[in-house]
């Protein structure tokens, strides 16, 4: 029996779990309610949370590794599993260099490059450095499935209209990639042999665009771009957004927060929940419903846009995401985009459970680890 530990490290948060996966469980089977497929269970998971009084005393992310580090050994010992009982650890991948889809497996090379990311820090660098940690004494393998940085485009995909800047492939990578496997088993084909669009639907919304197994193109859904968000301004008219951002009223990190993390449902209506603005629509507000409807819209096109890179050939299109719990929302794409291809739904996401199956597959020689 394989006994995974994730660790997923966020914002305001590190969340964590063991799995238990008996070897006879097949690569992908139907999640059940507790995030378990019928033949592996969850040993134990929690959400760590840390307070902004907690993480306001670390100058960088980078700081925090310790903390969390140790965050995650105590909750192994508050659920008394000793760590030699793992078969592998797994930490959610964060920002290094572009990498094609699948499990790695935690190099010096990828450590260093989280420990001194070239742009900016985000939580989910610490994921690995605290995976391997765990791993050194135990002579067992600590991997990353899928991080953001996944990049499968194609040449053409990477130009703009100005040489200093390539469009990147960022994105909710992981979960994409773990819905698309899904889709192509209730589809009855390989992944490998379909073209799909798949649209994760959450603070930052990404659509992809995947053919025969690669994912070619998408929205670089990080940094906001494509269709605006809960979270994310979206794609901006790039005039007024130099005008607004050398008018000398923000500095670089407050209007960067202001495209990625206060923008989009955030800037409009106050609040990224989606159960609230249906709220406010449901009590007559037009504006919340105007705004709702201007989202739905935006992400359509972007679909759109995708079904041209696939040249019209699209088997399904995909909704994922804690969005695509919305019932409002997913009717108004739908009305837009039912010409294209059938639509399947995927509420919700299992970010830990994509994780825990990553290594699942590698640990089984279901896949071969990746080397970054």
């Amino acid at each position: 029996m394989y006994r995974i530990l994730v660790i997923n490290p966020g914002s305001t948060s590190t969340k964590v779990a063991v799995y238990d996966e008996a070897p006879s469980c097949p690569p992908f089977r139907e999640v059940r309610r507790d995030g378990a497929s019928e033949d592996e269970t969850i040993l134990a998971s929690e959400t760590l949370r840390h307070s902004a009084a907690e993480l306001a005393s670390f100058p960088h992310i980078a700081d925090q590794y310790a903390f969390r580090r140790d965050a995650v050994l105590d909750f192994l010992r508050r659920q008394q599993i000793d760590p030699r009982s793992l078969s592998a650890v797994v930490g959610r991948g964060g920002l290094m260099k572009p990498v094609p889809s699948g499990t790695y497996r935690v190099s010096a090379a990828m450590l260093e490059d989280l420990r001194h990311p070239q742009e900016r820090e985000h939580a989910s660098n610490l994921g690995c450095l605290i995976a391997q940690e765990i791993v050194a004494p135990l002579g067992i393998p600590a991997f990353t499935v899928d991080p953001v940085v996944v990049d499968e485009f194609e040449p053409i995909a990477r130009i703009s209209g100005l040489p200093e800047i390539e469009r990147r492939s960022l994105s909710h990578a992981l979960n994409i990639k773990a819905v698309a496997r899904r889709a192509a088993a209730d589809l009855g084909q390989p992944y490998e042999q379909l073209n799909l669009i798949i649209v994760h639907l959450g603070g930052g919304i990404s659509v992809t665009a995947h053919r025969l197994g690669r994912m070619v193109d998408v929205n670089q859904a990080l940094d906001g771009t494509g269709p605006f968000a809960p979270e994310r301004a979206g794609g901006l008219p790039v005039g007024d957004v130099l005008r607004l951002a050398y008018s000398g009223l923000y500095t670089y990190d407050q209007f960067f927060k202001k495209i990625a993390g206060q923008g989009g449902l955030v800037a409009h209506l106050g609040t990224n929940d989606a159960t609230e603005v249906e709220r406010r629509i449901a009590a007559g507000d037009e504006h919340a419903l105007l705004i709702y409807q201007a989202m739905a819209y935006q992400i359509a096109k972007e679909i759109g846009g995708m079904a041209t890179v696939l040249m019209g050939d699209v088997d399904a299109i995909v909704l994922t995401g804690g969005l695509a719990n919305s019932q409002m929302l997913v009717d108004w794409i739908t009305q837009r985009v039912w010409f294209i291809a059938p639509i399947r739904l995927y509420p919700g996401e299992d970010e830990m459970l994509a994780l825990a199956q990553g290594a699942r597959r590698v640990l089984r020689g279901e896949e071969q680890a990746r080397e970054y």
